[in-house]
């Protein structure tokens, strides 16, 4: 399947692409990804270096007559996320992905393709490993752990980078230069709960909330894609109120950058309620997916009748629960006043889990303003608290200031113009890029983002676009082409 990806063009980029997806590489888990980086710089007789944190560095001198250039720094992250659909049978954390051609895509078999960041990561290597492509001296930094924490980013220590421009190669939009992106903070709300036995002659019902689309976080959070956790806490908080239903179990998304796709309950109620409950939740999942249908038009709200669990929550704790959830703020919370169309400050409810006498409760808060992302941080945090919550707010990281004077970003501008006839979009993203992170120990270091097109990226349905990349890859090599003199 993978080997029809090798014969695409430029067969040096797809060949890197088809060898880094073979290699299992989750967030956290980077150990054999980084091992492969490491033998790949060593195997070219390159300088490798691997920093105190996991972030893999390899060196490369100029090409004959391009020494006097200022040194360049190509950076790309090693980890990619992790989901697939649910009837998918797969292991992360053993197999390589699954690809395929699908007309001018390549795709995964129902899983995430890896493309965030795995494309740039391959550009990289493919540099590294030519022979007969004109570039300044070359740095290639390979970052760990950006998709859960930017720790590989974070964990950079100032002095290592040689590199004056510094090329990141993770935006998803081949017509786009990026000089800016939104800074993040993770909250997490837990809370443990008196577990309590099933009333007398009750029934169980599983209650499932999918084939919604899911996505990135950052960069498809203004689409009002459906959020399954808070479908789910509608439907429970909506039925709640008219029968005895209580909680026992909830299962809904998974990553903090990954709008949740799919949430599972297991609830209990009275026998006696169970045919008109039945008609309720019949009647309401018909309401909410005709609100979504045109964003969102397979969704599935179904029932079916499950074994009766030993115990479900308390009713106080059930009814703090499903306030504090339903309170809670989800999508877009303002928009830029400085960019036209930017979102500045957003939050996911990313993950909830209720089970075994304890609650988690994940968001990820995302703005380019620093004030404004822990504001709403805190609006979460009281909610949460309000809701009897212990709140945690974490794994906090700057957003990247744009500058539009960048000397890099002209060199980009004017090459994109000449190489297409047409003028990129220079723009800042709602994304989390590492260049914010990495200006603050590098603030003289020259920054633009760009990349090929990536669709569905923190999804199964990611896919990147191969016309795109053939773009992507004749615009690299143009700007390396022009790299200032030093």
């Amino acid at each position: 399947m993978n080997e029809a990806i090798r014969e695409l063009i430029p067969k040096s980029v797809w060949n890197k692409f088809a060898d880094l997806n073979a290699v299992p590489r989750p967030s956290k888990k980077e150990e054999r990804v980084i091992d492969f980086m490491i033998n790949f710089g060593t195997s070219l007789n390159l300088e490798t270096i691997k920093d105190e944190v996991g972030n893999v560095i390899i060196r490369k001198p100029a090409s004959k007559g391009m020494e006097d250039r200022m040194t360049i720094t190509l950076q790309s992250h090693l980890d990619m996320v992790h989901q697939k659909n649910n009837d998918t049978e797969f292991d992360f954390d053993r197999q390589g992905i699954e690809m395929f051609v699908d007309e001018d895509w390549v795709k995964a078999k129902g899983t995430t393709l890896g493309a965030d960041n795995g494309m740039g990561v391959a550009a990289i290597m493919a540099l590294l490993e030519s022979t007969d492509i004109a570039h300044p001296p070359l740095e290639a930094l390979f970052t760990i752990d950006e998709e859960t924490g930017m720790t590989g980013a974070t964990g950079l220590k100032g002095g290592i980078l040689q590199g004056k421009i510094l090329l990141n190669l993770d935006t998803e939009e081949d017509d786009e230069l990026d000089i800016g992106c939104a800074g993040g903070i993770d909250i997490t709300a837990t809370r443990q709960y008196s577990e309590k036995p099933v009333p007398r002659a009750s029934v169980a019902y599983k209650i499932t909330v999918n084939g919604l689309q899911g996505g990135h976080s950052g960069i498809e959070i203004h689409k009002g894609l459906g959020n399954a956790n808070k479908i789910m806490n509608r439907v429970l908080y909506t039925v709640g109120n008219k029968y005895m239903l209580r909680i026992s179990e909830i299962d809904g998304g998974s990553l903090r950058n990954a709008i949740p796709r799919e949430s599972v309950s297991t609830i209990v109620l009275l026998k006696k309620q169970s045919e008109a409950f039945e008609a309720t939740i019949e009647e309401l999942a018909e309401i909410i997916k005709k609100e979504l249908n045109a964003i969102e038009p397979n969704l599935n709200i179904a029932i079916e009748p499950t074994k009766l669990p030993k115990t479900v929550m308390g009713l106080g704790s059930q009814e703090r629960l499903l306030q504090g959830i339903y309170a809670a703020h989800n999508g877009v919370y303002a928009m830029s006043a400085t960019i036209p169309g930017l979102v500045e400050t957003s939050n996911n409810v990313a993950r909830v889990l209720v089970k075994d006498g304890e609650v988690k409760i994940g968001c990820l808060t995302r703005s380019s303003v620093d004030s404004a992302k822990m504001d709403l941080a805190n609006a979460l945090k009281s909610t949460f608290e309000l809701a009897k919550c212990d709140v945690e707010l974490s794994g906090t990281y700057p957003g990247w200031t744009p500058n539009p004077n960048s000397k890099i970003l002209k060199v980009a501008e004017n090459k994109y113009t000449a190489l297409f006839n047409e003028k990129p979009k220079v723009a800042a993203c709602h994304a989390g890029l590492e260049c914010g992170i990495l200006g603050q120990n590098y603030p003289d270091m020259d920054m633009i983002s760009f990349g090929p097109t990536i669709l569905g990226a923190h999804s199964p349905d990611e896919r990147v676009s191969i016309s795109s990349v053939q773009k992507f890859w004749k615009f690299l090599l143009s700007i390396l082409e022009e790299t200032p003199k030093a």
